[in-house]
Parts: structure tokens; sequence; C-alpha cells
């Protein structure tokens, strides 16, 4: 299981590990609700921190996906050139064989 995953059930138990216990507490409605809404606050920054940091993950591997595969168009068409030019000066002795031996007829 990844880390994240492990992250955000982690914090997934937690908030309701909170709101359990202030539901469950012998607190009046106002303090009940002022302790909701700060636990509401601290996870939306929790989730609002780690949305920034898979984003920035996210553009990472996006960046060395992108590298890795201009590495690999251009093997591919040097590759592809050098199999050209092979093709072509094959070709070329072929045909000047040929010519000889027909020639010498």
């Amino acid at each position: 299981m990844s880390k994240g995953k492990i992250a955000v059930g982690a914090l997934i138990g937690a908030v309701a590990g909170f709101v359990t216990g202030i539901l469950t507490a012998p607190k009046s409605g106002k303090e009940t609700r002022e302790d909701i809404k700060t636990a509401a606050e601290d996870v939306k920054e929790t989730v609002v921190k780690k949305s920034g940091e898979v984003r920035e993950k996210a553009e990472e591997v996006a960046h060395d996906v992108a590298d890795k595969a201009k590495e690999v168009v251009e093997e591919v068409t040097d590759k592809a050139t050098d199999l050209k030019t092979r093709t072509e000066k094959a070709y070329e002795g072929a045909r000047k064989g040929f010519t000889k031996k027909t020639s010498k007829k």
C-alpha cells in the first residue's frame, strides 16, 4: 500500500475519531460547533497541503516522462537513419554488382 493511501486513511480515521469524541463529549452545542469548525479548518489545511505536494510530484513525474520520451525518440530516429543509410549502401552495392555481372556477359 502506498504511503499516500496510508496517510489519507490515517487522516480520515483521526477526523472520524475527533468528531466522535466531540459529539459524545458533554459540551454545549456552541462549544461543539466551534470544535467541529476548528477540526474542519485543520482538515482543509492538511488537504490543501497534501494536494500541493501531489501536484508537485505529478509535475516532476510528467517532466521526467517527457525527458525520457525525448531520449527514446532521438534514439529511434538515430537508429532509423542509420538503418536507412545502411540499406541505401547495400542497395547501391547490389546494383553495382548486378550491373558488373550483366555487362561481362
